[in-house]
C-alpha cells in the first residue's frame, strides 16, 4: 500500500511508468525525504514487546517529529496502536480527521473555556494544576461530558505536573468514585542514562503515588524508559523518539529500525584549485586540487549550520555515489559544499542525488555534528523537501509540501478564546 496526501502535481498520464511519475513529481525539488511507515510500525512492535502487559501508546506530537502525524497515526492504529498523545488541541484535531477511534491525550493541559474543543474530536487533555482541574471539572459538570482525562504529577522534572501533595490531596475525591480520570502519569528525568539515581528515585515516588489512585491505569516510561525495565512499564509506555529511529538506549547498540531517508539534488559540479577558499567566510581551504558538489539543501531545510567544517574541523558527511564525502565549508541557508575530489571521474554530476540521512547516516550522527539531539533533527527537517511514504516498500511522492496544501486549502481557525481573569475554584 503507499500514501500520497496530494497528487495533483503527479502527472496521471498512461504513457508515463511509475517511476516516470514519480521523477516528473520530484523534478522541482532539491531534496526528498522518504518515511519509511513499515519501519515505524516495526519500532512500535518491538516496543509493544519489551512493555508486554502493558499499553504501547504513540507519541505523535511535534507532527510525529517531523514524519507527519495523519500517516503516522494511520499506520500505527492499523497496527494495533489504541493510543495517542500529542500537544495541542490542533495537533489532536489533524490526528483525530486520520484515526476516528483512538484515544488521543493532549499533553499541554487544559484552559477554560477549551471544552467544546475538546468535545468536537473528542479527545483528553493532561491536567497538571489544581487550577487546571477545577475548570475541568466545572466543564463536565456543565455540559455533563464524561470523555476522561489524565493527571499528570510531577515526580522530579519541575515542569509540568502536581506536586506530591496536591496529588495526595485530590485522593479522596478520585476514590469516591466518578471522577472522570482515565490515566496518572508522570515523566522521567534521565531516562536515557540506565544507572541515574534520579530514575530509581523517581520511580519510588511515582510508584506510591499512582497506587492511590484506586483502579486508574499509570503510566511513566517514555522510550528511553521502556527499557529501564518491567517496574518503569506500569500499565502503560509512551514511547516517543524511539518510532522514528532515535536510540532510546545511547549506551549501547540502537534496538531500533532507521525511519527516515533525506536526499538532496547536485545543483552544480566545480573544481577549486589548491588554496581557495569555499563558502561564507572563507573558513575552508582547499589543501590540493578539489572537485566540489553543490548541493541545494542548507539550514533553512534543517540542516543545522553547526554541520560546516573549516580548516581546523572536519564537519559532517554526505553519501555520494556510495561513498561517504565531507562537508567543505559553511553550510548557508540553501546550500552546502561537499568534497567529492576522492569519487571516480564521473561518479557524481549535476541532477544526482546524495544522500544526507540514510545509508548507514543515522539521525543519532547527524545529530552528533549537529551539536543536538536525534529529536531536534527530525522536527526541524524543513518543508521544503518532496515526502514519500513507504508502506510495504512501495512508494509514491507527496508531490507539495505541506505548507502549499495549507495555504491551498486554506481551513478556517477555530474561533478565539476568551480567557478569564481568574480560575474558579476547586470544587470539592
Amino acid at each position: 500500500m503507499t500514501t500520497a496526501s496530494d497528487r495533483k502535481m503527479i502527472p496521471q498520464s498512461g504513457l508515463l511508468s511509475a517511476e516516470a511519475n514519480q521523477a516528473a513529481a520530484l523534478a522541482t525539488f532539491g531534496g526528498v525525504l522518504t518515511v519509511d511507515l513499515d519501519a515505524i510500525i516495526a519500532n512500535w512492535r518491538k516496543l509493544e514487546k519489551t512493555a508486554v502487559p502493558a499499553e504501547c501508546s504513540a507519541v505523535i506530537k511535534a507532527d510525529a517529529y517531523g514524519c507527519g502525524a495523519e500517516q503516522v497515526a494511520g499506520a500505527l492504529n492499523k497496527a494495533g496502536c489504541k493510543t495517542f498523545f500529542v500537544a495541542t488541541i490542533e495537533e489532536a484535531r489533524k490526528v483525530r480527521a486520520a484515526v476516528p477511534e483512538p484515544a488521543i491525550y493532549v499533553l499541554g493541559g487544559y484552559f477554560q473555556n477549551t471544552g467544546e474543543h475538546y468535545t468536537q474530536i473528542n479527545c483528553r487533555p493532561v491536567i497538571g494544576d489544581l487550577n487546571e482541574l477545577a475548570e475541568w471539572d466545572v466543564f463536565c459538570r456543565r455540559t455533563g461530558w464524561t470523555g476522561g482525562a489524565a493527571i499528570h504529577i510531577d515526580t522530579g522534572m519541575n515542569r509540568l505536573g502536581l506536586t506530591l501533595a496536591e496529588a495526595q490531596a485530590i485522593i479522596p475525591r478520585i476514590n469516591a468514585g466518578d471522577h472522570g480520570i482515565t490515566l496518572v502519569m508522570s515523566h522521567l528525568v534521565s531516562a536515557e542514562q540506565l544507572n541515574n539515581p534520579v530514575n530509581a528515585k523517581q520511580l519510588a515516588a511515582f510508584r506510591g503515588i499512582a497506587s492511590e489512585f484506586s483502579g486508574v491505569p499509570a503510566a511513566l516510561a517514555n522510550s528511553s524508559g521502556v527499557f529501564l525495565g518491567a517496574p518503569f512499564q506500569f500499565d502503560m509506555v509512551r514511547p516517543g523518539a524511539a518510532l522514528y529511529g532515535v536510540n532510546p538506549t545511547p549506551e549501547a547498540d540502537n534496538p531500533m529500525q532507521p525511519v527516515v531517508d533525506l536526499k538532496a539534488r547536485i545543483v552544480q559540479i566545480r573544481n577549486v584549485e589548491r588554496g581557495e577558499s569555499v563558502g561564507y567566510g572563507g573558513t575552508w581551504t582547499a589543501r590540493r586540487p578539489t572537485k566540489l558538489a553543490i548541493i541545494a539543501v542548507g539550514y533553512a531545510d534543517g540542516y543545522f549550520r553547526a554541520a560546516s567544517s573549516n580548516d581546523g574541523t572536519r564537519g559532517a558527511e554526505v553519501i555520494v555515489a556510495g561513498k561517504r564525502c565531507p562537508v567543505a565549508g559553511r553550510v548557508s541557508m540553501d546550500l552546502i559544499a561537499i568534497d567529492i575530489t576522492d569519487l571516480p571521474p564521473n561518479a557524481a554530476r549535476r541532477g544526482h542525488m546524495v544522500t544526507l540521512l540514510g545509508e548507514g547516516i543515522t539521525v543519532d550522527e547527524l545529530a552528533h555534528h549537529f551539536g543536538t539531539i536525534g529529536y531536534e533533527v527530525l522536527t526541524s527537517l524543513g518543508r521544503r523537501y518532496a515526502r514519500i511514504y513507504k508502506d510495504g516498500n512501495v512508494a509514491e511522492p507527496l508531490a507539495r509540501p505541506a505548507s502549499a496544501q495549507a495555504v491551498e486549502q486554506q481551513t478556517p481557525a477555530p474561533p478565539s478564546i476568551e480567557q478569564p481573569a481568574s480560575a474558579p475554584p476547586l470544587p470539592g
